[in-house]
């Protein structure tokens, strides 16, 4: 009576204080901490009993190796499993389908399935044993299978059955056979049943069907908490944030009390929206409900504050969360990542190390991330040996984020030699390392992997276009380009999106083909955005157009009237072209609106620090000895041949105050830091928050020759690697 009102302690003190004690006193107490989830008491109160000579029976042996199989206790459930055979008890169905499970649920599903074959004597729960033991280790085909086997020899399935393989469809996306199962479902009258029922809404809407599992969901005679998040669940994850919201309020105008799964689930759909003020208002209720608590909710809080931009509402709520896991950790390393603070993610997983929280393949693929945003390849290094440590180099998804990492700190033979060696490689790692050259301008090499890759049977997906498109855009590949865009919807049946067109447009305006790219944009099924103007404005910029620019920033300021980039690029435009006239307009027009202009930003890792500069940077301890190496290479480089494009600095100044702005560049002052800071001959590698100006490019070229290094340049579009007076890019940018 007690334990099962959930009071273990008092159950114990009865057990205790019995007299005398029998083999169902032992399993009554054995019991009690199973089903209360202490496993491990439950094996030392069994083997106890042992102790005192009493012999266990069919029940008790039941009963532990269920608290075995919660435990993943393998060795134990194995040392049960000797016990069973001794007394004589492993022919009992009940024993038999029980030890199916423990062997399935210590992930050995070859010895469970053995076990399974040689059971003299079979029934539903036995057979649900072994479906759901493959289904819980990843392996929902040979569940489905077995399914199939049951059917033929005649076994009838039951509800726990269903939920099991419709799971399994679920994580296969295994629409048809679904849909085989519902129809088994109906005819066997098991439809109004809500578990089922709440499946069956989980399975299409995993399955990408969500008018479908909508439409179970409407028509259900019964509906509890569950069937709500399963179908908000389905909104959520299918990229349909708003008819989650809008489902969480019919919820709670019919009654529906919310709980933490809700929460998370909508609070996930914020997230995805950016929708800060439904935010908010989830958190009210969140607090107002008493579930601010509880970590996995306060957890997905604060990534809900991050994806929203809110970086100190998130760390705010990190600080005060009572208790913090893994999820949290990530979760905030994730958010300021997300963001652009590189910095912060990187000293916040070094205090997450600090306090003992054991990074996972989450926090990993977040922090080498934040390194790769900050080309911190020292940082990077010593997280590959970590995730080596730990075992999670053979993580599909931590080997690919490696390979970005390293593509994007400049070592592309790094990146392919990890991707070369990955033990399991999906259509990510491909496209990772086809991003990889893209990024470091190796159109060919990027083409080539592309090529490859069909041959190994691997399908491109949308992203694995963007890399290659974008790889032949920086390469003037313009026929390859050309190629890879009608070879999508012709021989992989993918339909381009707003990214593929803009990619195209990029690829004909690098190489001057004006016309081509406007009859491309004119001939375009969608409406063009603003990264399509944007694109093809940037190139105007480089090309010197100026009417077709102007024309691109009109398109542009009415999809994005805060965005401070188009009025920059037609100020550049206006300042190359020596029309003063038109600048000083588009200036005030700039004032007017209010928008302002994003300061540039470079990062370089010393020391395994990273230091920030920004233009015009006197804050750093040695900026002296910065200003004075850069008068000092002024010199040099003014004898090498370099001439100041000072149509760069847009300031109305005098042409020496010009000069002076350009020598202040993030990058330039970046550059100084790291010549004054590492020895001779050491790789300088700076990452740029925005597109490398022409003026900087031209003077890094020159400063590679002067010093002998090779310098790194990462912008927001490439990598420029600038060694001996050239760049890698061919000055193609």
């Amino acid at each position: 009576m007690y334990s099962k009102c959930g009071s273990v302690l008092d159950a114990h003190k009865v057990f205790s204080n019995m007299p005398q004690r029998n083999v169902y006193s032992w399993t009554a107490i054995i019991s009690a901490y199973a089903d209360s989830g202490q496993g491990e008491e439950a094996i030392n109160l069994f083997q106890q009993m042992q102790r005192t000579g009493l012999a266990p029976d069919k029940v008790v042996f039941v009963v532990v190796l269920k608290a075995c199989a919660s435990l993943a206790a393998l060795e134990q459930g194995k040392q049960l499993h000797s016990d069973i055979i001794k007394r004589g008890f492993q022919s009992d169905v009940i024993v038999g389908s029980t030890l199916v499970d423990m062997y399935a649920k210590c992930g050995c599903t070859d010895d469970a399935r053995e076990l399974f074959n040689n059971m003299s004597e079979r029934d539903v729960v036995s057979w649900n044993a072994m479906i759901a033991g493959y289904a819980q280790n990843g392996l929902g085909k040979e569940a489905l299978a077995l399914y199939e086997q049951m059917k033929q020899e005649g076994v009838q399935p039951d509800k726990i059955t269903f939920v099991v393989l419709l799971k399994a469809c679920a994580s296969l996306a295994a629409l048809e056979q679904g849909k085989q199962l519902h129809s088994d479902i109906i005819e066997r009258g098991f439809q109004s049943d809500v578990i089922v029922g709440n499946t069956l809404v989980d399975m299409y809407a995993k399955c990408g069907c969500t008018e479908d599992a909508r439409e179970l969901f409407n028509n259900m005679s019964e509906r509890d908490v569950v069937s709500w998040n399963a179908m908000i669940v389905g909104y959520a994850q299918n990229g349909l944030g708003k008819e989650a919201l809008a489902l969480y309020e019919q919820m709670k105008q019919e009654g529906v009390q919310p709980n933490k799964v809700t929460f998370t689930c909508v609070l996930s759909a914020c997230a995805s929206l950016a929708a800060l003020a439904q935010g908010k208002q989830l958190h009210y209720d969140i607090i107002k409900r008493g579930f601010q608590s509880d970590v996995i909710v306060s957890s997905t809080l604060v990534d809900m504050y991050a994806k929203c931009g809110c970086t100190d509402d998130a760390r705010e709520l990190f600080n005060n969360m009572s208790e913090r896991n893994v999820v949290s950790w990530s979760a905030m390393i994730a958010g300021y990542a997300q963001n652009g603070l590189g910095k912060e993610a990187l000293a916040l997983y070094e205090q997450m190390k600090q306090e003992g929280v054991q990074p996972d393949i989450v926090t990993f693929t977040c922090v080498l991330s934040a390194c790769a945003s900050l080309a911190a390849l020292e940082q990077g290094k010593q997280l590959h040996s970590d995730i080596i440590k730990r075992g999670f180099q053979s993580d599909v998804i931590v080997g690919s984020t490696l390979i970005d990492m390293y593509a994007k700190c400049g070592c592309i033979e790094d990146a392919r030699e990890l991707f070369n060696y990955m033990s399991e490689r999906n259509v990510v790692s491909w496209s990772a390392m086809i991003a990889g050259y893209a990024q470091n301008g190796l159109g060919k090499e990027a083409l080539a992997l592309y090529e490859q890759m069909k041959q190994e049977g691997v399908q491109p997906d949308n992203v694995t276009f963007t890399c290659v498109l974008s790889a032949c855009a920086h390469s003037r590949l313009v026929d390859e380009g050309r190629y890879v865009f009608d070879s999508m919807c012709k021989d992989h049946d993918v339909t381009p999106t707003k990214e593929h067109y803009a990619c195209m447009v990029d690829l004909l305006v690098r190489a001057g083909c004006w016309a081509d790219a406007e009859l491309f944009i004119n001939k375009m099924p969608i409406q063009p955005d603003s990264v399509v103007w944007m694109t093809l404005l940037g190139a105007a910029r480089n090309h010197g157009h100026v009417e077709i620019g102007r024309r691109a920033f009109d398109l542009v300021v009415k999809l994005e009237p805060k965005n401070a980039a188009p009025y920059v690029l037609l100020s550049n435009i206006y300042a190359t072209a020596g029309r003063k006239d038109e600048l000083a307009k588009i200036r005030n027009e700039m004032k007017d609106v209010g928008v302002k202009k994003i300061p540039g930003c470079s990062w370089i890792e010393v020391d395994n620090q990273v230091h920030t500069f920004v233009v015009g940077d006197a804050t750093q301890p040695q900026s002296k000895e910065i200003l004075a190496d850069l008068d000092r290479l002024a010199g040099l480089m003014e004898e090498a041949g370099y001439i100041p494009d000072l149509s760069f600095v847009l300031d109305d100044v005098e042409d020496e105050e010009k000069e002076k702005a350009l020598c202040k560049h993030s990058e330039k002052l970046a550059i100084a830091f790291g010549l004054i800071s590492t020895p001779p001959g050491t790789t300088i590698r700076i990452k740029k928050n925005l597109q490398v100006c022409g003026d900087c490019h031209n003077a890094t070229k020159i400063i590679s020759k002067i010093v002998r290094r090779e310098i790194i340049v990462m912008d927001a579009n490439r990598s420029h690697h600038f060694k001996d007076g050239f760049c890698s890019c061919r000055d193609y940018w």
